[in-house]
């Protein structure tokens, strides 16, 4: 497998994407509102907004070098605005990738 392709990069930057999402979600801002220490939402919300950058950017070259349709790229964007979108994106991406490489022959 190579791991220098665009899905894969896609991959990784959808973990970690997802896992800033949930950073914020349920350990930042519970840490802001409930016990009034706003400093992790600030550098929380920065991280997790240059990964969503990244998101995109890594989704767009997924897209183009995997022909990916229209409809399937578009769920891709939306799913990075649900909590735990992106970690059932990957799984399906993944199911692909193994269905596919078992039609591979040698």
């Amino acid at each position: 497998m190579n791991y220098n392709t665009p899905l894969h990069r896609f991959r990784i930057v959808a973990l970690l994407e997802g896992w800033s999402f949930l950073f914020l979600l349920f350990v930042a801002m519970p840490l802001k509102y409930i016990a009034h220490f706003p400093s992790p939402v600030k550098y929380a919300g920065w991280l997790h907004g240059v990964l969503f950058i990244a998101y995109a950017i890594t989704l767009i070259e997924a897209w183009a070098s995997r022909k990916w349709s229209f409809p399937k790229a578009a769920l891709a964007m939306l799913v990075s605005f649900v909590p735990f979108g992106t970690f059932w994106f990957d799984k399906k991406i993944k199911s692909e990738l193994e269905e596919n490489s078992k039609d591979i022959k040698f």
